[in-house]
């Protein structure tokens, strides 16, 4: 019997090969001899006979005589580090098995280190958001506070602080009652025109708690925006900085996943907070500012119906601030735990008081009361209006500049055009609306004057009356259209309360429109424009029949006939085609 042959790589000083051994049964290698040169003539199977090798004629030593048979080394087989069984001979036999195993540790690897990120991620989420509910974290107020600071900032100068904080209103107490939490179960919606101040009293709300479970958003008319700014507010930035794109996709770029956060922080701090500790506090700030559209009734909607539930579980009280009527009769729709502020313009003393402090905050030194009195016939009790006021040096100069501004506004807005052209009717029937409004204001606010004049005492000054106000179902008789109310209320002409009085938007716009009524000739320009569209109106309502003889012979014979014949006409036809055809009467 043959010994097995086993191939063993053996490293030769010269060449490098392989050579092939024969083990014999006893296991030691056999004394190397080298094989002769075969060679391919013969026909021989036997090993063909070696080839005398001739000497060199020199005497020098041929290769063959230097050459000697290397040392065989039996290497070992190493098995891979700290394993023994044989599964690793099996994996280092097979490479592919070797691959497989090695891609399943790793994949396990990045599974397991994948789960452990995201579950560190949304924890970091959550911590994040708590963050914008810690005291002294809010960005608005900070912002606010960098006039505070300059204030009261040694040398500083005075340009562009608002020093209309320092004017407490009736309606603060409540605010802070509402920010502070002592007021919750409920959330709420503000309402009042532009410049009375309902931003001033919640940002002195959150000063006085260093915006302690307070944060505050401001709304805009582009969605996106928004929700970057909802972002921001409360410090969420939509999964827009995780690594998870491998294991989770992008939540919707929307208001209802920081909600749904919210919540989750909400119950988290309320477990932390101390009992009795007021829940948290978020405020939408300038709802007007959004379209009037489905999109934006979607989402004021949606913020609806996280406020509900949150009021009922007295976890976040929400709060919305509008401008504009229309956000209210859009909420009213569902509304069960809202609550309806109302913030108006300041009067009589107030509004006196307010000014006089501000030109001392300002000037340093007291103005007379007369000439306050002159300034707030113009201005009114606006706040906004007497904080850019105060700031000038001659204040009835700053009024009458201001007064003649916004006629000009006005008149720019919806002036009125005599024989003006067809295409312009649409403007001018909303211009002639207003105007009819605006002159029925003027003409209540004159006969206020003169009431307030008979029951006034001898030697006291006469008090300015409040501005006139109209319901919301009178104002559609005296305009004749509806959908014109809502416009001019957007514009900041007029203004809508909760009890849907309508009164001008401010005394400035009051004043303004009486000059304008009171012009010489407004009563004719007005029923004139009136007159020219209905003129427009009754042109395209006519239409013009042409008809053409073909011979000088033919004539056309014309019948008009009053709409009751014609209708009684046409039942008795109807009539007379039910009946049957051996009907003896017909």
């Amino acid at each position: 019997m043959r010994p097995p042959i086993s191939r063993i790589p053996v490293n030769l000083t010269h060449p490098s090969r392989s050579l092939l051994f024969q083990l014999s049964s006893t296991g030691s290698f056999p004394k190397f001899k080298p094989q002769p040169r075969w060679n391919s003539s013969s026909n021989s199977e036997s090993t063909p006979p070696l080839r005398p090798a001739k000497p060199p004629s020199d005497g020098r030593k041929t290769r063959q005589d230097d050459y000697e048979a290397p040392s065989v080394v039996q290497q070992p087989l190493n098995l891979p580090t700290g394993v023994s069984d044989g599964s690793a001979l099996l994996a280092s036999a097979n490479p592919l098995l070797g691959a497989t195993f090695t891609t399943v540790i790793g994949l396990a690897v990045v599974f397991v280190g994948g789960i452990f990120y995201f579950e560190w991620y949304k924890a970091n989420v959550i911590r994040k958001m708590e963050m914008a509910f810690e005291a002294g974290y809010d960005p608005a107020l900070n912002l606010a506070d960098h006039g505070i600071k300059t204030r009261n900032g040694e040398g500083a100068s005075t340009v562009g602080v608002d020093w209309a904080s320092d004017v407490r209103r009736q309606e603060q107490d409540i605010i802070d009652e509402i920010v502070h939490g002592i007021r919750h179960g409920h959330y709420i919606l503000m309402m009042g025109s532009k410049g009375v101040g309902k931003t001033t009293m919640i940002l002195d709300a959150m000063r006085r708690v260093e915006a302690d479970g307070v944060a505050i958003c401001e709304a805009h008319e582009d969605l996106e925006v928004f929700r970057l700014r909802l972002g921001k507010a409360l410090n969420y930035e939509y999964n827009e900085d995780s690594q998870t794109g491998l294991f989770q996709r992008r939540d919707p770029r929307e208001g209802g996943p920081p909600l749904n956060k919210l919540e989750k922080v909400a119950l988290k701090m309320a477990a932390k907070r101390k009992k009795g500790k007021q829940p948290l506090v978020l405020i939408i700030n300038n709802c007007q500012l959004f379209d009037n559209d489905d999109d934006s009734h979607q989402l004021l909607q949606q913020l609806q119906q996280k406020a509900e539930s949150w009021a009922e579980s007295h976890l976040i009280t929400v709060v919305f601030s509008s401008d504009d009527f229309w956000p209210y009769p859009l909420l009213r729709k569902i509304a069960n735990r809202m609550h309806v502020i109302s913030v108006r313009d300041l009067r009589g003393d107030e509004s006196l008081g307010a000014l006089r402090h501000l030109r001392q905050q300002h000037f340093g030194k007291a103005e007379d009361d007369s000439v306050l009195r002159e300034v707030l016939k113009t201005s009114g009790g606006r706040l906004s209006r007497l904080n850019t006021l105060a700031k000038e040096s001659n204040l009835l100069e700053a009024a009458a500049n201001m007064l003649n501004n916004e006629k000009g506004w006005l008149l720019s807005v919806i002036g009125l055009i005599p024989d003006c052209d067809d295409d312009v009717m649409d403007e001018q029937k909303v211009c002639a609306s207003s105007w009819t409004l605006l002159r029925e204001f003027a003409k209540k606010f004159r006969e206020r004057e003169e009431e307030l004049k008979a029951a006034a005492e001898p030697g006291k000054p006469i008090p300015e009356p409040d501005l006139p106000m109209i319901s919301y179902y009178e104002a559609r008789q005296i305009m004749t259209r509806a959908d014109f109310i809502d416009m001019l209320d957007h514009q900041n002409i007029i203004n809508i309360d909760t009890d849907h009085m309508i009164r001008p938007d401010s005394m400035v716009v009051l004043r303004a429109a009486i000059e304008v009524v009171e012009e010489p000739g407004f009563d004719e320009l007005l029923e004139g424009v009136k007159e020219r569209i209905d003129a427009i109106e009754s042109l395209h309502r006519t239409r013009e029949l042409t008809w053409k003889a073909s011979d000088t012979e033919d004539t056309v014979r014309i019948m008009f006939q009053p709409y009751e014949k014609r209708e009684k006409d046409k039942e008795k036809e109807k009539e007379n085609a039910g009946r049957r055809s051996w009907w003896p009467f017909t």
